[in-house]
């Protein structure tokens, strides 16, 4: 666990910023002092993979440059990846080439590697003589472990740097927040104090370049990476062009073309007004910080309802996964959700399905089928059939045990934005009740708020939606 006391805050006006209001310091084994021309700085990229717009990189570059000492930027592939699925490596590769190439441009080296953890990380770190490590935060149970496993093994300073908030997660709350309701107030309390302007990379190097780091290592490869990894389905999707660039060309469309209609169409999945930037955002390859600063400036309809999503929900699903370490597990509900579930847990199904039928989408909805469908080939499901998607899991699965863990299976293995508090807290939100309140009672949900195909219908043309997204049967 992170000491909170070691948390750094700058107070006061807004103003721009150097990362350290963001940073929070790792003991390790032994203290030693960071001293100009000790050693390279080596930043750990790991969620948070974009140069611009990154308040861990910044951060790095800024104590290079004040040691006047090399920076490294340093991302390992893990060999036997829990989850190798295409799809996501075939988005994620192509961003981290653009890395790469941003890095040279700046005089700042790279090290992209496939590697087996820790081990492989302190190896590097000895080999170019680093004297401090900064990695960017994650709540996710297996990087963060990572962290532990560290501590007690360098004897350089570790910093951490929320660089995927636009409040540090620590910084928001010292709990778990129960809804939207109870974290909005504290999101709108520091903005003003975490919402500054970036520094520009280039200004900063332009001022005092860093000494370069000549490295032996080859340049990232794609398709070499690929070859050596086990890659398993589902396939790549063809839609959405990876990468920053990419990234920031579909934030400035969304602006320009959708966000005035947002707040009246977002609920309409067979209407294209969503921002299509959860990959991005999943992937670091643009920054949310970023994003919200753009929205704002809009100021229209759209923009409330879409800070309401980008700024409020989001980070109050990093809450979730950050405070409660049972956030992709039905232990991780709230106790009303449990309760009420496990109340019902023997009522009478009238469809029953097993996984493999759940995932090939051959239940009885039609609706459901095309949801299943439209994630399967595209990677994207609708957020609203997201919803409607995960209760009837828990609606044709034998328990809520099991329900749980098949939306989360489902949804790590087809979304894009798989393997995300997004995602984790979604599910939750559906099945569990999480961030939710106890509605009207009722078989197998019990408390937990119901959704059904009527209600959809009331909502947008779902023989519309189904012949848009019956990809199974054209």
């Amino acid at each position: 666990m992170i000491d909170e006391r070691r948390v750094r805050q700058i107070k006061g006006a807004i103003g721009e910023g150097s990362g350290e209001e963001k940073m929070r310091e790792e003991e390790t084994g032994s203290k030693v002092a960071v001293e100009k021309g000790s050693g390279v700085v080596v930043y750990w990229m790991r969620r948070d993979q974009r140069v611009d717009e990154n308040w861990a990189f910044i951060h790095a570059l800024q104590k290079a440059l004040a040691y006047k000492v090399p920076l490294v930027v340093y991302f390992q592939i893990i060999q036997n990846y829990q989850y190798p699925y295409h799809r996501h490596f075939d988005f994620m590769l192509p961003g981290l080439e653009e890395v790469e190439r941003r890095c040279h441009t700046l005089g700042v080296g790279t090290h992209i590697t496939i590697g087996n953890g820790v081990a492989d990380l302190i190896r590097f770190l000895q080999e170019v003589g680093a004297s401090l490590l900064v990695t960017d935060h994650t709540p996710l149970r297996g990087p963060s472990s990572q962290i532990t496993k560290l501590q007690d093994q360098v004897n350089i300073p570790i910093h951490v740097v929320d660089a995927h908030n636009v409040i540090p997660v620590w910084e928001t709350s010292d709990k778990q927040e129960y809804s939207a309701r109870t974290i909005r107030g504290k999101i709108y309390k520091l903005l003003d104090q975490f919402l500054v302007k970036f520094p520009e990379v280039d200004q900063l190097v332009a001022r005092s370049k860093p000494p370069s780091f000549q490295t032996r290592f080859n340049k990232i490869d794609v398709e070499e990476i690929k070859s050596k990894l086990d890659l398993k389905p589902p396939a790549p999707v063809s839609w959405l062009t990876p990468g920053y660039e990419a990234g920031m060309s579909k934030l400035e469309d969304f602006i320009t073309v959708k966000l005035a209609n947002y707040a009246e169409k977002r609920n309409d999945p067979n209407e294209d007004s969503l921002s299509d930037l959860s990959p991005y955002l999943h992937f670091g390859q643009i920054s949310a910080q970023e994003v919200v600063s753009q929205v704002l400036a809009i100021g229209n309809s759209g923009s409330e309802a879409f800070i309401e999503e980008i700024l409020i929900r989001r980070e109050l699903s990093e809450n979730y996964c950050f405070y409660n370490e049972n956030y992709d597990k039905f232990a991780g509900l709230p106790e009303w959700g449990k309760r009420t579930l496990e109340k019902h847990s023997m009522d009478t199904r009238e469809h029953l399905y097993t996984l493999d039928e759940l995932e090939r989408g051959v239940t009885h909805d039609a609706l459901w089928n095309s949801a299943q469908s439209q994630m399967i080939h595209t990677g994207k499901m609708h957020g609203y059939m997201r919803m409607y998607w995960a209760k009837k899991i828990l609606e044709w699965t034998k328990t809520p045990q099991e329900a749980h863990r098949i939306a989360v299976y489902l949804n790590d293995k087809y979304e894009l934005d798989g393997r995300d508090p997004n995602g984790y807290t979604g599910v939750a939100w559906a099945i569990g009740g999480l961030h939710d309140r106890p509605w009207v009672e009722r078989q197998i949900f019990g408390n937990i708020r119901y959704m059904n195909y009527n209600g959809a219908k009331r909502k947008f043309d779902v023989d519309d939606y189904i012949s848009r997204n019956s990809y199974n049967s054209k």
